[in-house]
């Protein structure tokens, strides 16, 4: 039987196709960089769902371009044109970063290559560029020689398997899953809650604890809950501290929560998903002090390392937990012989099986900038987001939720006499109407039951004048609304 004759593009990557390759990819590197010239410092189109979707369903998937250039302006059209840019300094919406360009580089290499690091004979130097990796942030976290870890697609997964690590231990242990709970505080990440269902815990198992004026978890109540469980025949199974929530980049006392979680015997997991780009500033490390006493602790480089999605890791003090996750497949990982020179698979120690070769990106970006430099972002983020909050703390037409921690800024436009109703009403509104104009994206939230705005600021490039640009915006269109109003009335 002859085979069907490929189409010119549709070969497989091989030494030979090289060229093809090459010219390929240069054409979509051209017109990527087209696209970005054209934005002009605007991060949205205000584009709708309804505007988005159609143009795509519209597509018959069964009748092919056959053209490279001809697909490449299709999906300008059905995504470019209108795709959200987290460069953009008026984009301060959700934890969204720019991506630094080593790590765009080794994105052509985990792509091209294709390495699965699941296993060391799919992976081979892969392998320990993702061990070396996961030691040298085991390493700045304050871990000892027996830490180990492994990359993951996001602080959720890493969430998931460190509490999936805190289960097994506890029962191990000699507790019943019943009997088992976790605590973190009201802001804590709703990936505690999402694990919680996953591992069969149910959502009665989370055990939330209020927060104290900095927003952090309370350790004047955190002590009391552990009691009540314990005098409950329940367990503590864990406690999970945050190092950056979502809203106000709180980060819970550590050290505090630690001697805590010890006192009773629960596993301390630290999701530090936002706050972790502190392990590389040379100024404000001590703002994560107590990290260290941690059992297992979320980083996500995709946040404050400034690299491309996915790219995080769980990080746990003792390696030997890890082995709660392992299992031997015949074809895969099969447990050594006596006598065997036993492989080092990564699959032994992650919830995925078939995984990409995240880790190259942060290598990368090490080699060719170092530490200091992402550590010298993380310090800018968090410096403008410092002179944002005073902006708005001096203005007479804004509100601050809370002085700003890491780089979020929660506020609302509430000049003096507008009541607390009426900027609960214009909050959405005054975002919508942000979004719908292109100009500037921002973050909804709800604090106390009441809405507010948040600046999410990752981006190391924007500056002050940029970020009060959005809020000049956010008081015009707040008044504009009011005087509509009144007009209407």
């Amino acid at each position: 039987m002859k085979a069907p004759a490929p189409h010119p593009l549709s070969h497989l990557f091989h030494p030979h196709h090289a060229a093809a390759y090459v010219s390929l990819m240069r054409r979509g590197v051209d017109h990527l960089a087209d696209a970005l010239g054209r934005t002009r410092r605007r991060p949205a189109t205000g584009t709708t769902p309804e505007q988005a979707a159609k143009p795509v369903v519209d597509v018959d998937l069964d009748r092919p371009l056959l053209d490279a250039d001809a697909a490449l302006e299709e999906m300008s059209r059905l995504y470019l044109d209108d795709a959200v840019w987290f460069h953009e300094p008026t984009y301060a919406a959700h934890l969204n970063c720019p991506v630094v360009i080593p790590a765009l580089l080794a994105e052509v290499f985990v792509s091209g290559v294709n390495s699965s690091l699941d296993t060391f004979d799919q992976s081979v130097g892969g392998t320990f560029i993702e061990r070396h990796l996961i030691d040298w942030t085991a390493a700045r976290i304050g871990f000892g020689p027996g830490a180990d870890g492994v990359f993951t697609s996001g602080g959720t997964q890493s969430n998931l398997q460190a509490l999936l690590l805190a289960r097994d231990h506890a029962v191990a242990a000699g507790h019943d899953v019943a009997t088992l709970r976790v605590l973190t505080s009201v802001d804590g990440h709703f990936s505690v809650q999402k694990a919680a269902r996953m591992l069969g815990l149910g959502d009665a198992a989370v055990v939330t604890v209020p927060v104290d004026e900095r927003r952090r978890i309370d350790v004047a109540a955190l002590g009391p809950a552990l009691a009540r469980l314990d005098a409950e025949g329940l367990h503590p199974m864990a406690v999970v501290c945050t190092a950056g929530t979502t809203d106000f980049g709180a980060i819970d006392p550590l050290l505090q929560v630690a001697g805590l979680a010890r006192a009773h015997g629960a596993w301390l997991h630290v999701d530090a998903a936002y706050g972790g780009g502190l392990l590389a500033s040379t100024t404000r490390r001590g703002w994560l002090a107590g990290i260290e006493c941690a059992d297992s602790v979320t980083i996500d480089y995709h946040k404050t390392w400034f690299q491309p999605v996915s790219s995080s890791a769980l990080v746990v003090a003792d390696g030997t937990h890890l082995g709660h996750v392992t299992w031997h497949a015949d074809y895969l990982n099969p447990r050594p012989l006596e006598g065997d020179v036993a492989h080092p698979n990564q699959v032994d120690k992650s919830i995925q099986t078939t995984r990409r070769f995240d880790a190259l990106k942060l290598w990368m970006t090490l080699r060719i900038m170092g530490p200091d430099q992402v550590g010298d972002y993380v310090d800018a983020v968090v410096d403008l987001a410092a002179a944002v909050g005073e902006h708005v703390r001096d203005s007479d037409h804004l509100e601050l939720a809370a002085d700003p921690q890491l780089s979020t800024v929660v506020l609302r436009y509430r000049p003096r006499g507008l009541s607390v109703d009426n900027a609960d009403r214009l909050t959405p509104l005054i975002r919508s109407t942000l979004y719908e104009r292109g100009a500037a994206m921002v973050a909804a939230t709800k604090v106390d039951g009441h809405a507010w705005l948040k600046l999410t600021l990752l981006n190391p490039m924007a500056t002050v004048a940029d970020i009060v640009g959005i809020l000049d915006e956010v008081e015009a269109i707040g008044a504009g609304l009011l005087d509509a109003e009144e007009g209407a009335a």
